[in-house]
């Protein structure tokens, strides 16, 4: 059996909530202002690019070596 990360944007819909999640880095800004816009709870879900941390770390540390 494995197990993985739950679509949190239909997980939020089923119970009556809207849930957004931005295109592109660009896009998160505009879509925060959606969220925020309605009245009462919603979800912004921001996926993230984890390989990111490890380009970062490589640069920082050929940085400092």
């Amino acid at each position: 059996m494995e197990f993985g990360n739950p679509d949190f944007i239909d997980y939020a819909r089923s119970f009556g909530i809207p849930a957004f999640r931005p295109s592109s880095a660009a896009d998160l800004y505009p879509t925060l202002e959606r969220a925020i816009a309605i009245p009462g709870p919603s979800l912004v879900e921001v996926p993230i690019d984890y390989a990111e941390n490890l380009r970062l770390t490589e640069r920082l540390g050929a940085l400092s070596g």
